[in-house]
Protein backbone atom coordinates (compact mmCIF):
# COMPACT_ATOMS: atom_id res chain seq x y z
CA UNK A 1 0.00 0.00 0.00
CA UNK A 2 2.72 2.31 1.05
CA UNK A 3 4.31 1.38 -2.54
CA UNK A 4 1.07 2.44 -4.05
CA UNK A 5 0.96 5.72 -2.19
CA UNK A 6 4.27 6.89 -3.22
CA UNK A 7 4.05 6.50 -6.52
CA UNK A 8 0.66 8.16 -6.54
CA UNK A 9 2.36 10.81 -4.73
CA UNK A 10 5.09 11.34 -7.52
CA UNK A 11 2.21 11.18 -10.08
CA UNK A 12 0.30 13.72 -8.83
CA UNK A 13 3.33 16.12 -8.83
CA UNK A 14 3.88 15.22 -12.49
CA UNK A 15 0.55 15.67 -13.62
CA UNK A 16 0.50 19.40 -11.40
CA UNK A 17 3.79 20.24 -13.09
CA UNK A 18 2.24 19.31 -16.14
CA UNK A 19 -0.63 21.80 -15.87
CA UNK A 20 0.86 24.57 -14.29
CA UNK A 21 4.76 24.70 -14.62
CA UNK A 22 4.79 26.82 -17.65
CA UNK A 23 6.80 30.26 -16.72
CA UNK A 24 6.49 32.13 -19.71
CA UNK A 25 8.71 35.51 -21.49
CA UNK A 26 6.13 37.57 -23.38
CA UNK A 27 7.03 41.05 -24.82
CA UNK A 28 6.30 43.00 -27.67
CA UNK A 29 3.51 45.67 -28.29
CA UNK A 30 0.31 43.99 -29.45
CA UNK A 31 -0.48 43.34 -25.56
CA UNK A 32 0.07 47.25 -24.25
CA UNK A 33 -0.85 48.39 -21.38
CA UNK A 34 -1.93 44.90 -20.31
CA UNK A 35 1.87 43.89 -21.01
CA UNK A 36 5.02 45.17 -21.21
CA UNK A 37 6.60 46.26 -24.54
CA UNK A 38 10.04 45.01 -22.87
CA UNK A 39 8.86 41.77 -21.55
CA UNK A 40 6.45 40.17 -18.61
CA UNK A 41 7.32 36.91 -16.88
CA UNK A 42 4.13 35.24 -16.34
CA UNK A 43 2.74 31.92 -15.21
CA UNK A 44 0.32 30.13 -17.34
CA UNK A 45 -1.83 26.53 -16.91
CA UNK A 46 -3.38 24.18 -19.38
CA UNK A 47 -6.24 22.91 -17.59
CA UNK A 48 -8.91 25.65 -18.20
CA UNK A 49 -8.09 24.88 -21.97
CA UNK A 50 -8.02 21.30 -21.49
CA UNK A 51 -11.64 21.61 -19.85
CA UNK A 52 -12.63 24.27 -22.20
CA UNK A 53 -13.47 26.69 -19.14
CA UNK A 54 -11.79 29.96 -20.98
CA UNK A 55 -14.13 32.54 -21.65
CA UNK A 56 -14.25 36.13 -22.99
CA UNK A 57 -11.68 38.38 -21.44
CA UNK A 58 -9.03 35.75 -20.87
CA UNK A 59 -5.64 36.21 -21.98
CA UNK A 60 -4.44 33.03 -23.76
CA UNK A 61 -0.98 31.65 -25.59
CA UNK A 62 -2.27 30.57 -29.05
CA UNK A 63 -0.30 28.58 -31.78
CA UNK A 64 -0.27 31.02 -34.50
CA UNK A 65 -2.38 29.89 -37.28
CA UNK A 66 0.23 31.78 -39.69
CA UNK A 67 2.86 30.46 -38.51
CA UNK A 68 3.19 26.82 -36.49
CA UNK A 69 6.28 28.04 -34.78
CA UNK A 70 5.15 30.68 -33.06
CA UNK A 71 3.15 31.09 -30.12
CA UNK A 72 0.71 34.57 -29.32
CA UNK A 73 -0.25 35.84 -26.28
CA UNK A 74 -3.94 37.71 -27.13
CA UNK A 75 -6.96 38.02 -24.97
CA UNK A 76 -9.95 36.03 -25.98
CA UNK A 77 -13.27 38.74 -27.50
CA UNK A 78 -15.28 36.08 -28.85
CA UNK A 79 -16.28 32.31 -28.18
CA UNK A 80 -18.20 30.14 -30.70
CA UNK A 81 -21.55 31.23 -31.42
CA UNK A 82 -21.05 34.97 -30.36
CA UNK A 83 -21.14 38.10 -32.89
CA UNK A 84 -17.73 40.13 -32.54
CA UNK A 85 -17.86 43.03 -34.39
CA UNK A 86 -14.33 44.51 -35.22
CA UNK A 87 -12.40 47.56 -36.76
CA UNK A 88 -10.93 46.36 -39.74
CA UNK A 89 -8.20 49.14 -39.84
CA UNK A 90 -8.01 51.24 -36.55
CA UNK A 91 -7.04 54.06 -38.23
CA UNK A 92 -10.75 54.16 -39.76
CA UNK A 93 -14.19 53.78 -39.07
CA UNK A 94 -15.00 50.85 -40.78
CA UNK A 95 -16.30 48.04 -38.75
CA UNK A 96 -17.19 44.35 -39.48
CA UNK A 97 -19.07 41.76 -38.27
CA UNK A 98 -18.51 37.96 -38.56
CA UNK A 99 -20.56 34.99 -36.19
CA UNK A 100 -17.34 32.81 -34.29
CA UNK A 101 -17.98 29.52 -36.12
CA UNK A 102 -18.05 26.61 -33.82
CA UNK A 103 -14.93 25.05 -32.22
CA UNK A 104 -12.71 28.82 -33.04
CA UNK A 105 -12.58 31.72 -30.60
CA UNK A 106 -11.64 35.18 -31.57
CA UNK A 107 -8.05 36.88 -30.67
CA UNK A 108 -7.22 40.26 -30.20
CA UNK A 109 -4.05 42.09 -28.74
CA UNK A 110 -5.02 44.66 -26.53
CA UNK A 111 -3.20 47.26 -28.80
CA UNK A 112 -5.45 47.01 -31.57
CA UNK A 113 -2.39 49.43 -33.53
CA UNK A 114 -0.04 46.82 -33.08
CA UNK A 115 -1.50 43.58 -33.20
CA UNK A 116 -1.96 40.84 -35.87
CA UNK A 117 -4.99 38.33 -34.70
CA UNK A 118 -8.12 37.09 -35.95
CA UNK A 119 -8.85 40.96 -37.53
CA UNK A 120 -5.99 39.61 -39.88
CA UNK A 121 -6.29 36.05 -40.11
CA UNK A 122 -10.03 35.47 -38.81
CA UNK A 123 -11.26 33.08 -35.77
CA UNK A 124 -8.68 30.92 -34.56
CA UNK A 125 -9.37 27.01 -33.96
CA UNK A 126 -9.71 25.85 -30.21
CA UNK A 127 -6.51 23.52 -30.50
CA UNK A 128 -4.67 25.83 -31.14
CA UNK A 129 -4.94 27.23 -27.47
CA UNK A 130 -1.93 26.29 -25.67
CA UNK A 131 -2.72 27.78 -22.25
CA UNK A 132 -4.27 30.43 -20.24
CA UNK A 133 -2.50 33.03 -19.06
CA UNK A 134 -2.93 33.99 -15.11
CA UNK A 135 -0.35 35.67 -12.95
CA UNK A 136 2.43 37.86 -13.65
CA UNK A 137 5.93 37.45 -11.50
CA UNK A 138 8.00 40.35 -13.39
CA UNK A 139 7.97 43.22 -13.18
CA UNK A 140 7.15 43.43 -9.30
CA UNK A 141 4.98 46.54 -9.83
CA UNK A 142 2.88 44.74 -11.58
CA UNK A 143 2.65 41.07 -9.68
CA UNK A 144 -0.70 39.79 -9.50
CA UNK A 145 -3.72 38.44 -11.17
CA UNK A 146 -4.17 38.64 -14.80
CA UNK A 147 -7.83 37.66 -14.79
CA UNK A 148 -10.46 38.98 -17.21
CA UNK A 149 -9.89 42.22 -18.33
CA UNK A 150 -12.88 43.98 -21.19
Amino acid sequence: MNGLRNLLKGKGIEIAKEAFDRTILVFGPSMLPTLSITGDLVLTEKISTRLGKVNNGDIVLVRSPENPKKILTKRILGMEGDKVTYLVDPNSEKCRTITVPKGHIWIQGDNIYASTDSRQFGPVPYGLVQGKVFWRIWPISGFGSLGEEI
